[in-house]
């Protein structure tokens, strides 16, 4: 079972899913909602996947900057059964992030590609390389 956190995370799923290339999928829609002190909660609209009971999970994020999208997200995601194995996969990932996950969910296999030491006061990674999903699809309307 492979899911991920639309829209940032669909490029490094797809490629994921290039290797698994008939895994269930999952999805889930995430994203930061910002208050006019620019603090943030993370907002969840959508989710959709199969059962996961005894089946490994592979989750595809790839900025894991605070892990609270990541939480949230896996929050729901179990509610669909408990996984054989849980991995999570990440191009880069701030050592905050990792520590988030590795303590919520210790079981949790962590795959990443680069580890940034610091996050900004808006809790982006530095240096980082910006918004994934806005670097594979372009900037989105702001609300």
């Amino acid at each position: 079972m492979i899911t991920t956190i639309l829209r940032a995370g669909v490029p490094l799923f797809e490629g994921i899913l290039n290797y698994f290339d008939k895994a269930d999928c999952g999805f889930v829609a995430a994203y930061r909602k910002h208050d006019a002190n620019d603090y943030f909660s993370i907002k969840q609209d959508y989710l959709t996947c199969p059962n996961i009971e005894a089946r490994p999970l592979i989750v595809a994020d790839p900025m894991l900057a605070t892990g609270a999208s990541l939480i949230e997200a896996l929050k729901d995601l179990l509610t669909n059964g408990n996984p054989s194995q849980l991995h999570i996969v990440a191009a880069i990932a701030s050592k905050q992030g990792v520590e988030t996950i590795a303590n919520a969910y210790p079981e949790a296999k962590i795959w990443i590609g680069a580890l940034d030491e610091n996050l900004t006061t808006k809790g982006y990674i530095t240096p980082g390389l910006g918004d994934a999903g806005d670097l594979s699809y372009g900037e989105k309307l702001q609300r």
